[in-house]
């Protein structure tokens, strides 16, 4: 069937007609043929004007075509890939920024920048939400749909909702795009356990200026650096400022090793030794004294306890 027309380019599909829906919202099929395993079937949109997406402008100016691959559901045991013929066009707006645009299509039949069609993108994630990644692959592969388990992964990642619940108690900290050079700051939902947001840098301005664009919130957790508390409480004199549970851990063992820095002399002369940490080599360690040291009579024991199982071992006889 190599070159096999199914449309012509001035007789669209009627809408009424059985013909796919992509075909029925305003694409006209230019041609179709097999190329192997692959039926690929060349479309374009069958409108004259365009609409800037960013102003809203209907445009007549045509600049260019360019194509795009998108895949379909299977035909006959092939795989369809759709060719669509898309064009750019000029905004004519004068306080638009965008001066050049591509043509959309409805969402519920091709959107912008999609490798599928809706419908097929629509069964991709219900086949994730229902068998996973790998399994769900498999089954795809024998239905002639082909994703594979981390494209299956992603589009259920990407359909998740995210929640619109306004935020309560978040955390706020910085991190390092690169260690020693460049540092930002990461939001976090401590309710639900999410990133929130990643800001530019850790500047208190940058921080002070998206807390007040957060009003409802009433908790915040971050370290003990002065930084992010003046941010919020400029930004929300309301809300009640803790340390996270990270720094609560980290504050506490080193106040601890503190402690027990201060108090080394004393440790010493209660356990009756010189040396807190002997060196790793026991051979060359200093005989401990003290406490610390065995008496003779529990050293001859275990002299005596070291001999009697070397007797045993002797004497043990040798099993085929």
């Amino acid at each position: 069937m190599s070159g096999a027309l199914i449309g012509g380019e001035s007789a669209p599909c009627s809408k009424h007609s059985s013909a796919p829906v992509w075909c029925r919202v305003g694409f006209v099929v230019e041609s179709a043929c097999y190329e192997g395993d692959k039926a690929v079937i060349v479309v374009r949109a069958s409108g004259r004007v365009g609409l800037c997406p960013s102003c809203g402008t209907v445009s007549r100016r045509f600049h260019s075509r360019y194509r795009r691959r998108a895949t379909d559901l299977p035909l006959s045991g092939r795989v369809v890939e759709l060719l669509v013929v898309a064009r750019r066009f000029r905004c004519d707006a004068v306080l638009c920024g965008r001066q050049i645009f591509t043509e959309r299509f409805a969402d519920g039949i091709l959107a912008p920048s999609a490798r599928r069609t809706a419908r097929l993108d629509s069964i991709v994630h219900h086949l994730g939400l229902a068998l996973g990644g790998r399994p769900a692959a498999g089954f795809a592969r024998r239905l002639m749909l082909p994703v594979s388990k981390d494209t299956l992964l992603r589009v259920v990642r990407r359909r998740s909702r995210s929640p619109v619940d306004a935020l309560r108690v978040i955390g706020i900290d910085d991190w390092a795009w690169r260690r020693n050079h460049r540092y930002a700051s990461i939001i976090c939902n401590l309710e639900r356990r999410r990133v929130v947001t990643l800001l530019p840098d850790r500047e208190p301005a940058t921080a002070q200026a998206w807390l007040a664009a957060h009003p409802t919130i009433a908790i915040v957790a971050r370290d003990r650096g002065g930084g992010y508390g003046e941010a919020a409480a400029k930004a929300l004199p309301h809300a009640v400022q803790v340390a996270d549970r990270w720094h609560l851990m980290e504050n506490a063992s080193r106040a601890f090793l503190d402690a027990v820095r201060k108090s080394m002399r004393q440790i010493r002369t209660v356990i009756g030794a010189t040396t807190i940490d002997p060196p790793a080599d026991s051979s060359r360690a200093p005989p401990v004294r003290g406490l610390l040291a065995p008496r003779g009579d529990q050293c001859g024991h275990l002299g005596s306890v070291e001999e009697r199982h070397t007797h045993q071992a002797d004497r043990a006889p040798d099993w085929p």
